[in-house]
C-alpha cells in the first residue's frame, strides 16, 4: 500500500504476524481496518497509526457510529471535541446520538476568551509546541451541569484528553465518558489515572490498537 492508501476502506481479510508495515485492526462489526506501522525510534517497539482527518468519509462515519452505539449507555446531553482532530469525530457522533450541535474546545484564542478558562496542553505528535486550550466562556451554559462526553480521534499517551479534563474542570465538569476512534496501546491508561482516577474506566474506543514489538523483520504484539 501506498501510504495515502490506509485508512481508505475496510476489509475482510488480515495479514498474519509478523507484521511488516501494516497492522489489521479488528473492529466491533468484523471488519478490518489496516493501519500503518510507525516505529518508536529505536526502542525496539513500534505503534499502529490513525489520522482521522486523512481517512475517507466511509471510515470516519462508521468509526464515528461505532463509538456513539457505545457512549449512548451514558446517556451523553453535550458531547465535547478536542482540537484539531477530534473535532469533527465529535461534530459526527453528537449527530449519531441525535444531537442538535456539539461544544469545541479551541487552541486558537479569540479577542473575547477569558485566560483563566484555558490550560497548557501538548501533543505527542507535535513535539515541544506547546499550546493553551481555552473553554469559549459562551459555551459554558451549555456544559454547566450537564452529562458532557469529551472525544478526541486517538487516545495515545493520554495528555491531550487530561488537557481537555482539566479545561472542563475550570467550569466544574467532569465527564460522564471519554470516547475516541482508536485506544492506542496502554500508555495513556497510568497517565489518565494519576491525575483523574476515576475516568481510565470511563473511556471508550471504537476500537483498540497494542504496542508491537519486533520480531525478525516485522511486529508482533506486546503482551507484557
Amino acid at each position: 500500500m501506498q501510504p495515502h492508501d490506509f485508512w481508505q476502506e475496510f476489509s475482510d481479510s488480515a495479514p498474519v504476524a509478523p507484521y511488516t508495515d501494516r497492522f489489521p485492526a479488528h473492529l466491533p462489526d468484523g471488519r478490518i481496518l489496516t493501519l500503518p506501522i510507525r516505529a518508536l525510534g529505536d526502542t525496539g517497539n513500534a505503534i499502529a497509526s490513525l489520522i482521522l482527518n486523512q481517512s475517507s468519509f466511509e471510515v470516519e462515519g462508521a468509526l464515528a457510529g461505532m463509538l456513539a452505539e457505545k457512549l449512548h449507555a451514558t446517556a451523553p446531553e453535550v458531547i465535547v471535541g478536542l482540537p484539531t482532530l477530534g473535532l469533527s469525530l465529535a461534530r459526527l457522533v453528537a449527530q449519531r446520538l441525535g444531537h442538535r450541535r456539539f461544544v469545541a474546545l479551541g487552541t486558537s484564542r479569540k479577542f473575547w476568551y477569558d485566560p483563566d478558562l484555558s490550560v497548557p496542553m501538548r501533543s505527542i505528535t507535535s513535539p515541544g509546541a506547546e499550546k493553551r486550550l481555552y473553554v469559549d466562556p459562551r459555551m459554558v451554559p451549555l456544559l454547566a451541569g450537564k452529562r458532557v462526553v469529551l472525544i478526541d480521534d486517538v487516545i495515545s499517551s493520554g495528555t491531550s484528553i487530561c488537557a481537555g479534563l482539566a479545561a472542563l474542570a475550570l467550569i466544574g465538569v467532569t465527564p460522564v465518558a471519554v470516547g475516541a476512534a482508536m485506544l492506542q496501546t496502554r500508555r495513556w491508561h497510568d497517565r489518565i489515572g494519576a491525575d483523574y482516577p476515576d475516568v481510565p474506566d470511563r473511556v471508550m474506543g471504537a476500537f483498540t490498537s497494542p504496542l508491537l514489538k519486533r520480531q525478525g523483520d516485522g511486529w508482533i504484539e506486546d503482551e507484557g
